[in-house]
């Protein structure tokens, strides 16, 4: 079997540095490996396709190993020359491996849940995988879902879900069975969607915007929050205003916490609505809106708890006619032993109420149906699920709300066929956008070509003038030979440049730049190749 045969079979599952560094590898041979990959679906599912439970189906595919004969040929020419240069026409692809409300339940949601905090840390992991250049993470309640620029679409699933899996603990089998993936434009419409509010459980709810705002101010200043990334989330925000402003999409719209103060009078008994005793545990956005909820459907006293006191200070001041009493979490037990209803939506990691703490607590009156109400809207969740084995309690989580939301569904489907005209408008402005950012590479290429033209030929005019040429003149040399280039250049720069907006505008720049390599033999892209695997590699053995 030839060198480059071999490197392309065997390129999948070792590390980038053995093929770029290695000048020689020792023949043997190994028995066949398998490797777990999802076969992505092949149309795009649409909105109400999407809102069902999505299985994508995992294969096992055999991946033979086959080692490659002892060669003086550096990796790198034989990665030009093997089958693996489809890295040098494979353009890099922005891919989504994502896990949501639609297809994944909140047990497994709430193990992959990466805190804010931890949002550097994660894309710089990622951004260390072999094919991975750029990297964002979404984590919220009813999704978590990542964000990447790919060298190589299938090695930077299969890189990611494998980190996901290690980070999380749960087996790649089962992310498999519940993610989906989409890539390029595809991924694209789906951030745009999940923006403009389409994908949420509650639709056009406005967190979900803010929540996208937050990846782009958390990501500034990251090396993987690159360019391509942080254009595409900057651009899901201006699609998520503009869908917000030019439909009514938002009127009427509940958020999840409004979801879950309805969700809570629906198993109340109608006449205890302003009687019920209220707890709300987290004063932070989720409780915040959680209050103000309460307060619109009646509720006049509540006790609220956080770790400090001005957060409910501060929500105090704004509802006049209200009693908000605040108590610590040191208390929580027994507050939790005076109230009705306890809704919870904290950042805890560890769970705030088990069976062993609910099982003790006074039972509550038959005026309010004689079960004490957990609502859980926080990922990971704060309440376990074991709390419902009591016969004396009940515990609803984000995945319940879609009782609440579910009656609606027409109207939602008629307000997201509003939006979607705006989503489509400005996927393909977005996809302009990246298409025109491939003339880059040329346009600098093609400028330090002729800049090294021109130092050239500059020094052997100056060596010619002799040594006693003033430096006034030897200015005026060097700013004509400046300006002839620059004039020579603004040509072919100008188709190079494109705003975007004119698709036909676009194919013809990318075709001069085509037509720029291979005249200049720039080899941009294999050029660029080179630097990014060189930069993986140094970043690893660093």
């Amino acid at each position: 079997m030839s060198v480059s045969s071999s490197l392309a079979t065997s390129f999948t599952g070792a590390k980038l540095e053995t093929h770029l560094f290695l000048n020689s590898v020792s023949l043997s041979r190994s028995s066949s490996q398998y490797r777990i990959f999802c076969k992505p679906s092949r149309g795009r599912r649409s909105l109400i396709q999407r809102a069902a439970s999505v299985n994508p189906r995992c294969e096992v595919a055999s991946e033979a190993v086959v080692d490659t004969r002892s060669s003086s040929v550096s990796a790198l020419e034989q990665l030009k020359t093997s089958a693996a240069d489809r890295y040098t026409k494979e353009r890099s692809s922005i891919v989504v491996i994502g896990l949501s409300i639609h297809t994944t339940p909140v047990d497994m949601r709430e193990k992959l849940a990466i805190p804010e905090a931890e949002w550097p840390r994660a894309i710089g992991e990622l951004c260390n995988l072999n094919h991975i250049e750029e990297a964002a993470v979404l984590s919220t309640c009813n999704r978590m879902e990542i964000y990447v620029v790919a060298l190589s679409q299938h090695r930077g699933v299969k890189e990611v879900t494998e980190w996901m899996s290690k980070t999380s603990g749960v087996p790649v089998s089962e992310l498999c069975h519940h993610r989906f993936l989409l890539y390029n434009k595809d991924a694209t419409q789906h951030l745009f969607e999940v923006s403009a509010g389409l994908d949420s459980l509650v639709l056009g709810e406005g967190q979900i915007l803010a929540q996208v705002k937050q990846v782009v101010k958390v990501g500034q200043g990251i090396v993987g929050f690159g360019r391509n990334i942080s254009g595409l989330f900057k651009h899901a925000i201006t699609v998520g205003k503009r869908v917000r402003t030019e439909t009514n999409i938002a009127a009427g719209a509940v958020s999840v916490s409004s979801a879950a103060v309805e969700l809570a009078l629906m198993k109340l008994p109608e006449s205890s609505h302003a009687t019920a005793r209220m707890l709300v545990i987290g004063a932070g956005k989720m409780g915040k809106l959680v209050i103000k909820h309460l307060v619109a459907k009646g509720c006049r006293k509540m006790v609220v708890m956080n770790r400090s006191e001005e957060r409910v200070a501060a929500i105090r001041e704004e509802m006049e006619d209200v009693e908000i009493i605040y108590r610590p979490l040191t208390e929580m037990l027994a507050c939790a032993a005076e109230a009705d209803v306890v809704f919870t939506s904290t950042a805890s990691e560890n769970p705030l109420f088990l069976k062993e703490h609910a099982k003790d607590l006074p039972a509550v009156g038959r005026d309010v149906g004689g079960l004490r109400l957990f609502v859980d809207i926080s990922v990971p969740r704060n309440v376990g699920a074991c709390v419902s084995e009591l016969e004396t309690a009940r515990v609803y989580n984000v995945d319940d709300l879609k009782e609440v939301v579910a009656a609606n569904k027409e109207d939602r489907l008629r307000k997201a066929m509003e939006a979607q005209a705006i989503i489509m408008e400005e996927s393909k402005q977005f996809e302009a956008w990246r298409d025109s950012l491939e003339t880059v590479p040329t346009i600098k290429k093609l400028r330090a070509y002729a800049e090294r033209i021109r130092v050239a030929e500059l020094e052997k005019c100056l060596s010619k003038m002799g040594d006693d040429i003033s430096k006034k003149t030897r200015r005026a040399v060097d700013d004509l030979s400046r300006g002839i280039v620059n004039k020579l250049l603004h040509g072919p720069m100008q188709h190079l440049r494109c705003d975007g907006s004119d698709s036909r505008t676009l194919s013809e720049t990318l075709e001069n730049m085509h037509a720029l390599n291979r005249m200049f033999s720039l080899e941009t892209d294999i050029s660029l190749l080179e630097e990014k695997i060189r930069a993986k590699v140094e970043q690893a053995q660093k």
